[in-house]
């Protein structure tokens, strides 16, 4: 078995697989006083993840709380759904969401009303959507990491070449030697995304869950990959330009959550002016470019180009997903809302909702529009508008 490892390892890590033709992994051997990033490195970060996971408590617990309470931030108050047996057994095991066939089912088995079994579903939905205060503390988490990870990556990259002229990345690919200030940015960078992916099953969900961990997957993979095939220069600026934007996104919904509506809004508009030059301009027409197009002038193509070009891909194929729903919110936003909605999750419902979902069965079912050949209004229970969260 063992065999078999070792020949499937030699094999994945073979030098014409991850380098140009003539280079390999015997050209970043330590040696003359440089230091070349190594795949041994890379064991750190996960106690740096769970590191972070133990801050994160700490901070939350804290930090995060006495800031809430200094910007004022309110619990909505939440009516909770009556004990009974039935509907809950419904909710847990069927759906959160019953039909209306369903609803007149379990009118007959609960001894409630229809407009009772509505009413009490959408309270016990309420009740397991996370608190205001929960959702400022996981903001406010993330807008301490990305505001600092951007300064910090800035003040490692301001004053290197390729910071300037996008092709110094390449020059003397693949010795170049590795900076501890790069040797840091790299491993908390990966522990951070790490610690995300460990802490994912208790965030709060939003609609793009599933993009979120494609998200998480391909950037650990990217970030991780370009350090052991020493693509570490292209690797920082990317990450540069990702935490560019994200503290001002954390930033609006903190602000969202305080009542700041105003302070959000402009918030939001920076958000997604520094999101679409950053992710949808510079980092497709100047970093991918040069990590597409100049290489090829250096070096014939080889499989590792191809991955590291690949999981680029991926991410701006999310950045142009994202930006739609940025798109969305701002156009929600100019005729003059008092609050930018994300278009990622759902918002709590209350039960003017419900009043006004009976209002216009109503006036359909005096237009002759009954539903389901019955006098029974149709409420449906799929709110999709939202909020940002």
């Amino acid at each position: 078995m063992l065999t078999w490892l070792r020949v499937l390892s030699d094999w994945i890590w073979q030098d014409r697989l991850w380098f140009p033709a003539g280079l390999g992994w015997a050209n970043l051997k330590d040696r003359d006083g440089q230091v070349f990033a190594k795949g041994s490195d890379l064991w750190v970060i996960f106690p740096i993840a769970v590191c972070f996971l133990i801050i994160r408590q700490i901070f939350e617990r804290t930090v995060a709380v006495q800031l809430a309470s200094l910007l004022r931030v309110r619990e909505k108050p939440r009516v909770r759904a009556a004990p009974n047996t039935t509907l809950e057994s419904y909710f847990c095991n069927a759906s959160k969401f019953p039909s209306q066939s369903s609803v007149e089912e379990l009118t007959k088995q609960s001894a409630c009303s229809v407009r009772q079994v509505q009413r009490w579903f959408r309270r016990r939905r309420n009740q397991e959507r996370p608190s205001q205060i929960k959702k400022f503390r996981e903001a406010c988490w993330r807008f301490t990491f990305y505001v600092l990870a951007f300064i910090a990556g800035l003040g490692a990259l301001i004053d290197k070449p390729w910071f300037y002229d996008m092709e110094e990345m390449w020059n003397g690919f693949p010795t170049l030697p590795l900076l501890p200030s790069q040797y840091w940015y790299y491993m908390i960078e990966l522990g951070f995304y790490i610690s995300l992916l460990f802490s994912v099953a208790t965030d709060v969900k939003r609609k793009d869950f599933k993009e979120q961990i494609v998200h998480h997957v391909a950037t650990i993979l990217l970030i991780s990959f370009s350090w052991l095939v020493n693509y570490i220069r292209a690797g920082t600026l990317i990450m540069l330009v990702h935490d560019a934007s994200d503290y001002l996104l954390e930033s609006a919904k903190m602000f969202n959550y305080a009542g700041w509506r105003k302070t959000c809004n402009y918030i939001f508009i920076l958000f997604a002016a520094v999101f679409i030059l950053t992710r949808l301009v510079i980092l497709p027409f100047w970093i991918i470019h040069t990590t597409w197009v100049y290489p090829l002038t250096l070096y014939p193509p080889f499989f590792g180009f191809y991955f590291f070009n690949g999981l680029l891909f991926v991410l701006q194929c999310l950045h142009i997903f994202w930006a739609g729903l940025i798109l969305r919110m701002a156009i929600k936003f100019l005729p003059g809302n008092d609050i930018v909605e994300d278009e990622r999750s759902d918002r709590e419902e209350t039960e003017s909702d419900e009043e006004d979902d009976d209002h216009e069965k109503r006036e359909k079912t005096k237009n002759g529009f009954v539903q389901n050949g019955n006098g029974h209004t149709v409420l449906n229970n799929n709110h999709h508008h939202s909020k940002m969260e």
